[in-house]
């Protein structure tokens, strides 16, 4: 029987969500922003705002105007010196900014290159766009390397340890491969997916495990889980379809991974694996989770954010 994940706590926003960070210790962080009327903005950025929530209670510690707005690109997380950690848009450029975690006042901010996707850790913060993965020192806000490559683009990325993970195309085979980069010197360390996938959709990444969340491409697209060892020399673990029960159409599917497990959503389903095996641990169902602009799940518990609604739930083993 499918359980319903129970609720610890819900709030609902004033203006609508766009970006949250949720780590093993430490405050709930949702970014957000007040739309425009009618939708029009003269700039390309509209101004955003860093709220962070007591994890347990849902109490707001505190909100503060944030430099980083709504547009392109969104990283956050926290740093090494009880900072919050935010990468994105402004009207000045793209930011990487750093504020008090204890109350959300501004340590200082510096100007990035433009990116799609970030990803937040005290020592290092890495982004992407489809020419370049780039390592940005948290503290001192400072690009330090650049990875590139003859003939690829680059698509989502992750972090474990000291290798970030880079989905990619090789422009000339138009398939897609995963790839490590070392993490202190921006070097390449090697394969673990030569490219020959049609699709990948998704990458999740923690405990020594990179998940890939793959599709066969075209109208009738089916989409599977391959789980992948970043460590040992056997990569391929496991490989599993995903279920289409419910789904309606095109198959609505994100991934996770945390002490290792993977959670797999699917609509308002929740799918728990073991991410080294993937066997089949339980399944639930979120409430709101087929409605989410963002979810992570971090020490048992699951953070979900709707439009104008953040709420945490218990995800029991």
């Amino acid at each position: 029987m499918t359980r319903t994940a129970r609720r610890r706590w819900t709030r609902e926003m004033d203006g609508e969500i766009d970006g949250i960070a949720f780590e093993d210790t430490g405050p709930v962080l949702i970014h957000g922003y007040d739309p425009p009327a009618g939708g029009k903005w003269i700039d390309s950025v509209i101004p955003g705002r860093l709220s962070a929530f007591d994890r347990r209670t849902g109490d707001m510690q505190w909100t503060s105007p944030c430099e980083v707005g709504y547009g392109r690109g969104f990283g956050a997380g926290l740093g090494e010196e009880n900072d919050a950690v935010v990468m994105g848009p402004s009207s000045k450029g793209h930011l990487i900014a750093r504020m008090a975690l204890d109350t959300g006042e501004l340590i200082g901010a510096q100007q990035i290159e433009p990116f799609d996707q970030a990803v937040v850790a005290g020592d290092l913060c890495v982004t992407v766009t489809p020419s370049r993965v780039t390592g940005i020192l948290t503290s001192a806000m400072l690009d330090i390397w650049n990875f590139t490559r003859d003939g690829e683009r680059y698509h989502q990325i992750g972090r474990d340890g000291n290798k970030v993970l880079a989905v990619f195309t090789d422009q000339k085979a138009r398939r897609q491969g995963l790839l490590c980069i070392d993490v202190e010197a921006g070097e390449f360390a090697g394969e673990l997916v030569p490219p020959e996938l049609p699709t990948v959709h998704d990458l999740a990444v923690g405990d020594g495990v990179a998940v890939l969340l793959v599709g066969t491409g075209g109208s009738n697209e089916k989409l599977s889980l391959l789980g992948l060892s970043i460590e040992t020399d056997e990569r391929v673990l496991w490989r599993e379809a995903v279920p289409e029960e419910g789904l309606g159409g095109m198959p609505d599917v994100t991934i996770s991974v945390d002490a290792g497990k993977l959670y797999v959503a699917r609509d308002a389903a929740l799918d728990v694996r073991d991410a080294l095996t993937g066997r089949v641990l339980g399944e639930m169902t979120v409430p709101g989770l087929d409605e989410h602009i963002a979810w992570q799940v971090s020490q048992g518990a699951g953070l979900l954010a709707e439009e104008t609604r953040v709420s945490v739930f218990e995800i029991p083993d």
